[in-house]
């Protein structure tokens, strides 16, 4: 039934059309996802033998028990030197299913991001502590990591110890020295990892996503003792991310984490993608920045974390900002269009009043320039 279909060749139209997903699922043709929308291929319904017989040839051999005994992998993919994917094959409706996900073989730039400045200035400045990077899932938590890291290579003589799961860029050494362990193959499981990475005289360590009490221990206690740590985490904006964290932990431990995130934490990063309104670009970053100032620790060891939406807004000028503020911004720089910024905002209300009041500053400049 499949023909002339197989995996090599969808992968190979997923570059051909820029998609950033392939979804292969029984009771659907594949289905790719280009500029966030998702389009069928004009290809036969796939059934149980055929979603089996086109996803277990890019199994690694060394995960295919691990598949079948728990129900599902994720793995790395690489069809080529600039071809590489990210892949999560699973279980489903008693047949197997796939989310895939292409990886742009460079990293791209924090300009090509179209990243605000802070994200530079964090990476330069940031020589002690952890920085998350957080996000919904297709957030480019990732790539924004990445980018991060290669600046750090491009610009510090740094030894940078990354942990992934799995490995989703290729880092070249630069200034820096790079070891990048993949999980699964390099080492057993990320704590194991980070017991071993502060043996290994790190100044940065990366850790792919934090997703159990014991890694997140290890990166606080790393970030303490003077390295740096970048993580992401599965979050949708700063304040979640607290709630996050301290979940990996039973409340009787929570006074004392408060203390660690206090003297430990640089940063936190969250970020949405929009549809941009500009031809040359597909998506575009709305995000929101809490720095870890000296109000920001007090208010992290007292519980206080319903302060820190009006400590973010009165601290623009500091880098720090709210999803608002950026959403206001990319509306004002013709990047994305009010109506699809509102969709996205926590607040329409105050997006609009926000929109508003820049507007009537453009045109009171403008206004005193004609005069």
């Amino acid at each position: 039934m499949l023909g002339a279909l197989t995996i090599h060749r969808l992968l190979e139209k997923m570059k051909e059309v820029d998609a950033s997903d392939l979804h292969i699922k029984i009771g659907s043709p594949p289905v790719l996802r280009i500029a966030s929308a998702l389009h069928r291929i004009d290809a036969p319904v796939l059934n149980g033998d055929d979603t089996r017989q086109l996803l277990t040839p890019i199994i690694p051999p060394h995960l295919k028990q691990q598949f079948e005994q728990a129900g599902g992998v994720d793995f790395s993919h690489t069809e080529s030197a600039d071809a590489r994917f990210r892949c999560s094959i699973f279980h489903a409706g008693g047949g197997v299913h796939a989310a895939i996900r292409r990886v742009n073989p460079v990293i791209p730039s924090f300009d090509e991001l179209h990243l605000p400045s802070i994200y530079r200035k964090v990476a330069d400045t940031t020589h002690e502590g952890l920085v998350v990077i957080c996000g919904v899932t297709g957030c480019g938590k990732s790539t924004t990591l990445a980018a991060m890291i290669d600046h750090i290579n491009e610009t510090r003589h740094c030894n940078i110890i990354t942990i992934e799961d799995p490995v989703e860029y290729l880092f070249r050494p630069n200034q820096s020295f790079i070891s990048q362990r993949e999980i699964g193959i390099d080492v057993a499981d990320f704590p194991l990892a980070l017991r071993s990475a502060v043996r290994q005289d790190p100044d940065v360590i990366m850790i792919g996503e934090m997703r159990d009490r014991e890694t997140m221990m290890a990166g606080l206690q790393s970030a303490e003792t003077g390295h740096t740590v970048f993580v992401t985490l599965h979050t949708a904006d700063t304040m979640q991310s607290f709630a996050r964290i301290l979940e990996f932990f039973p409340s009787s431990e929570h006074k004392f984490i408060r203390s660690s995130l206090a003297n430990g934490l640089g940063a936190i990063m969250a970020q949405r993608l929009l549809p941009s309104v500009r031809e040359d670009v597909a998506r575009v970053p709305a995000t929101e920045v809490l720095l870890n100032t000296p109000i920001v620790q007090e208010k992290i060891r007292e519980a206080q974390d319903e302060d820190m939406p009006a400590i973010i807004h009165s601290s623009e000028g500091e880098g720090m900002h709210d999803f608002t503020s950026s959403l206001a911004r990319l509306v004002d720089e013709e990047w994305v269009d009010l109506r699809t910024a509102e969709r996205y905002a926590p607040n329409r209300e105050a997006l609009i009043s926000k929109v508003r009041g820049i507007e009537v500053a453009a045109d009171k400049l403008i206004q005193r320039v004609k005069r």
